[in-house]
């Protein structure tokens, strides 16, 4: 089993796979295929089986029950693919079965954007030197769930997002369009274009939840999101245009993504994320205080202005392919977000468990 970075895996299966023992099944387990396979192929001798993997969740989240992808790519033999599901037991997940294309292809829809909309948010709040837990806009609701999963990220390893992002084929474009999505909403605001925002914003909105129903579940309750906050709530609950959102789901709509058809795949923070969303996009009022909020608003305008030039550095860094810019670029905000990581990091355990416990509950009810 191959568990090294992304970045590494061809050099690495170079140096060992020729000494693989004769017969044996060998896999990996990098957030991105395209490499892993490659250098199996070429380096791995022929009698050897492949049968990759890879735990679709982050550190600190327990597997049981979480999708674990199982990826047969050369196998002459069931028996090879039952070792590896065995030896892989012990975490209690569930398995998926895919190929390495699909696999790469899921997981850039299911994570490659989302990482890029906290990347950009934490980007943007170190940009203003500012904590966004001190800051009344940014607690409560559904700001609880951006603030933790962004300082979960800053708290990982760089090269964790870089290699999903810079290796894996499928994820360049939608990073790209993330950033598109951004600057032209941003545009809309900037420009005042009240209709213009709106027939994109509901446009968008249709496309990506237009097969619910009234009667449909949020993936994300009130009473849950108001539990995790690292700061004290406001009194009042301030308004917020929450760009980053509108961009996300103008940037599913213009991809063709409908990100429901991958919740088998999805990973704990793929479900927030679309949980609140939707959480959004499902409440009328809410929504159309976002658009009142980016046309009339202009307190916002400098925390947009720098989310946005964010979205398009690491859109930029992600296109040049460069893994040292971007390993420079996240640890100097890692730096910035390096005193809270403790508390978010329990905060953010805890969130997770708590709406992961209550979403199956409710497939347990259902």
């Amino acid at each position: 089993m191959y568990s090294v970075e992304a970045k590494n895996i061809d050099a690495i299966v170079a140096r060992y796979g020729p000494a693989t023992k004769q017969g044996a099944v060998v896999g990996g387990q990098t957030s991105t295929k395209a490499p892993e396979i490659a250098a199996f192929d070429k380096y791995l001798p022929p009698d050897v089986q492949i049968v990759s993997c890879h735990s679709l969740h982050g550190p600190g989240v327990d597997p049981k029950g979480q999708p674990l992808v199982i990826i047969p790519h050369r196998v002459t033999s069931h028996a090879a693919v039952q070792l590896v599901e065995d030896v892989l037991s012990s975490f209690q997940s569930k398995y998926v079965t895919l190929s390495a294309a699909e696999h790469d292809r899921i997981t850039a829809d299911t994570q490659a954007v989302t990482h890029a909309a906290f990347l950009s948010m934490g980007n943007a709040w170190q940009a203003q030197k500012q904590f966004p837990w001190e800051v009344p806009r940014y607690l409560g609701g559904i700001e609880n769930v951006k603030i933790n999963l962004t300082l979960r990220i800053y708290s990982n390893k760089w090269h964790v997002y870089a290699g999903l992002a810079i290796l894996n084929p499928s994820a360049r474009e939608q990073i790209e369009q993330y950033a598109t999505s951004a600057t032209e909403l941003y545009g809309l605001m900037l420009g005042g274009h009240r209709q213009e925002l709106t027939e994109r914003v509901h446009a968008a909105g249709a496309a990506v939840f237009g097969g619910l129903k009234d009667e449909d579940e949020l993936l994300l309750q009130d009473e849950l999101l108001d539990q995790f906050s690292l700061g004290e709530r406001p009194k009042e609950r301030v308004k917020n245009n929450h760009l980053s959102l509108l961009a996300m789901v103008d940037c599913w709509w213009k991809l063709g993504i409908v990100p429901y058809d991958h919740m088998i795949c999805s990973t704990p923070l793929f479900r927030l994320w679309l949980g609140i969303t939707e959480y959004l996009f499902r409440n009328p009022a809410l929504l159309a205080e976002c658009i009142d909020t980016g046309i009339e608003d202009n307190t916002f305008r400098q925390e947009d202005m720098e989310f946005t030039i964010a979205a398009r550095i690491w859109s930029l860094l992600v296109n040049q392919g460069n893994m040292e810019g971007y390993r420079e670029h996240f640890e100097r905000i890692q730096k910035f977000f390096q005193p809270r990581f403790a508390d978010a990091s329990r905060v953010g355990n805890e969130m997770i468990r708590t709406i992961e416990e209550n979403l199956q509950a409710r497939k347990r009810k259902a």
